[in-house]
């Protein structure tokens, strides 16, 4: 069984309302994370977005999930979002899967400053 590494930014952190989605996908907890300062972090109102220009870190999580379930969990992301990688600065310059908001999705969301959903 092949794992891979998803950083997660927003619901589906632990303790917020979608976490059961990583629960259901066999998702193991690895660390506190932080992307590289080069991503933005949006607000869409119920959820974030992350998008791949900025000058930001954006904190969440680091977990590791059966790469099987890679699809389901683009499935429950939407048309909003696209899986691709996002470097992490801690731990240790990882790369990882992250869900990223599309252009049309993100266009006039406000920007999350702390790069920090929960502290929004």
């Amino acid at each position: 069984m092949s794992r891979a590494r998803i950083f997660v930014y927003g619901t589906l952190m632990r303790g917020e309302v979608n976490h059961r989605w990583l629960a259901r996908a066999g998702a193991r907890f690895v660390a506190e994370a932080e992307t590289a300062a080069r991503y933005t972090l949006v607000d869409l109102g119920p959820y974030p977005a992350l998008i791949a220009r900025g000058h930001a870190a954006v904190r969440g999580e680091l977990h590791e999930v059966d790469a099987a379930a890679l699809p389901e969990l683009d499935a429950f992301e939407g048309a909003e979002f696209e899986r691709r990688a996002v470097v992490l600065a801690s731990p240790s310059a990882l790369e990882a899967h992250a869900w990223f908001g599309t252009k049309r999705a993100t266009r006039a969301a406000p920007p999350v400053p702390s790069g920090d959903w929960r502290r929004r």
